[in-house]
C-alpha cells in the first residue's frame, strides 16, 4: 500500500474516526483504525473503527500509487497526524510496518492483524434526512436531561419517535425531562419507529456530522436482526447499537394546562441564577418567588450565606413560589433558543416547564424542557 494525502484532510478524517475507539479495548484489534486504500474513483481512502457498539467511518481523496489495506493504533495514528507540518503525508507499507512520511518528518508504525478485524455492519436503508446543523441543535436540547447512571441503562439514552414527517427526541433522568419536536423529510411518508439511542453517542455523532448540509438517518427495523441506528452527512457515517429497556410513558408528564404563566429576559435570568446559587450548598435548592412585575430568586439559609436578587418578570395569574436544583434549572435556561423564558406552573409542588416565547403567541413550543421541584421543609 501507498498513498499521498493532503495533512488537514488526513488529520481530520482520521480524529472523526478515533473518537468511536474504545478506551480499554476488549481485545486489542478494535484499538486498530482499518486504512483502506483503493483505486475507486481516482484514489480513495476509507478510515474504519469499530468496537461493536459503535462503528465509524469516512472516505477521503487520495493519490493512489498502491492499493492496499493495513491495521493500525487508531489513537497514536490519531496523534501523529495532528502534529504532522502542513504539508502532503505519503503513508506506506513495509513488510509488518506502516511508514508515515510528511516533510522531513518520519513515523515507523507497527501493524495489527487485519484478519482478526471485526467486519464494519452494514448501513440500514436511509429512513429519512434532515438539516446537521438543526439535527445537532435538536440533540443539543434534549441530551442534557438524560441520566448518567449505568445502571438504568434506558435512561441514558435519548428516545428517538418518528411519526411520518416529525421527529420527537426525548430525554430524562427522574428529575427533568426534555422534549424537542422537529420536522424531517422521510423517504416514507408513513413511516413509524422508534428507537433509544445512548445519548452521549448520539450528542457527538449529531456535533460531528454538521459539514454536510443534510444528515441522513437509518433505522434497522427489529426484524432485521439486531437494533441498531445509523447515522451519514458529510462523507462521515456511523452505526451504534441501541439501547433495551422500556422508556418512561413521559407524555403523561407533560401538563395540559397551567395555573401560571411566567416571562423572564433569559440571559438576565441565567446570570442571576449563577450569581445567587454561589452561596447555595450542594444539594440545597434555588428559591424563585414570582409575582406580578417581578422574580425574586434566593439561596442560602439562616445559618450560612444568603443570596437574595430581583429581576422584573411578567406574570399571568397566581402568585408562584417555587425551588429548583440551580444546575438543573441553568440546563433547561441555556438550552432554549429565544431571547425570553417562559415558565409555566400548575402548583409549587407539581412540574414546571421552561420554553421559549413563541415568535408567534399562538404557536406552541417545539421544545420543552420539564423541571421537578425540591420541596422546601416548613
Amino acid at each position: 500500500m501507498k498513498f499521498r494525502v493532503e495533512r488537514d484532510v488526513l488529520a481530520d478524517a482520521v480524529a472523526w474516526t478515533a473518537r468511536s475507539l474504545p478506551s480499554r479495548p476488549s481485545v486489542p484489534v478494535l484499538a486498530g483504525m482499518l486504512l483502506d486504500a483503493t483505486a475507486d474513483e481516482g484514489g480513495r481512502l476509507k478510515l474504519s473503527s469499530f468496537d461493536y457498539e459503535v462503528s465509524a467511518q469516512v472516505s477521503v481523496d487520495i493519490d493512489v500509487e498502491d492499493a492496499g489495506t493495513t491495521l493500525v493504533s487508531g489513537r497514536l495514528l490519531a496523534e501523529i497526524t495532528k502534529n504532522l507540518p502542513p504539508q502532503t503525508v505519503e503513508i506506506s507499507t513495509d513488510g509488518a510496518k506502516v511508514v508515515v512520511s510528511c516533510g522531513s518528518a518520519k513515523f515507523t508504525l507497527l501493524t495489527l492483524p487485519v484478519e482478526d478485524y471485526p467486519s464494519l455492519p452494514a448501513m440500514p436503508e436511509p429512513t429519512g434526512s434532515i438539516g446537521s446543523d438543526a439535527f445537532a441543535a435538536a440533540v443539543g436540547q434534549v441530551a442534557i436531561a438524560a441520566g448518567r447512571d449505568d445502571t438504568l441503562p434506558m435512561l441514558t439514552g435519548v428516545r428517538v419517535e418518528i411519526e411520518g414527517d416529525t421527529v420527537t427526541l426525548a430525554s430524562t433522568d427522574r428529575y427533568r425531562l426534555a422534549v424537542r419536536e422537529l420536522v424531517w423529510k422521510p423517504e416514507n411518508p408513513d413511516v413509524s419507529a422508534v428507537a433509544l439511542v445512548p445519548a452521549k453517542t448520539l450528542a457527538d455523532t449529531a456535533k460531528s456530522l454538521t459539514s454536510g448540509a443534510e444528515v441522513s438517518i437509518a433505522l434497522a427495523n427489529a426484524e432485521s436482526g439486531e437494533g441498531m441506528i445509523g447515522f451519514e452527512g458529510g462523507g462521515r457515517r456511523t452505526t451504534t447499537r441501541l439501547l433495551d429497556g422500556e422508556f418512561p410513558k413521559y407524555r403523561a408528564l407533560l401538563p395540559d394546562s397551567f395555573n401560571s404563566v411566567a416571562e423572564v429576559q433569559r440571559g438576565e435570568f441565567i446570570e442571576a441564577v449563577k450569581r445567587v446559587s454561589l452561596v447555595a450548598e450542594r444539594n440545597t435548592p434555588l428559591r424563585l418567588a414570582f409575582s406580578e412585575g417581578q422574580l425574586v430568586l434566593e439561596a442560602g439559609t439562616g445559618d450560612e450565606a444568603q443570596a437574595v436578587e430581583a429581576l422584573d418578570a411578567s406574570l399571568d395569574g397566581d402568585e408562584v413560589q417555587i425551588a429548583f436544583n440551580s444546575a438543573f434549572l441553568l440546563d433547561g435556561l441555556s438550552a432554549i433558543d429565544s431571547d425570553v423564558a417562559r415558565l409555566q406552573f400548575t402548583t409549587s409542588t407539581k412540574p414546571a416547564i421552561i420554553t421559549g416565547k413563541p415568535a408567534d403567541d399562538d404557536a406552541t413550543a417545539d421544545y420543552r424542557y420539564l423541571i421537578m421541584p425540591v420541596r422546601l421543609s416548613g
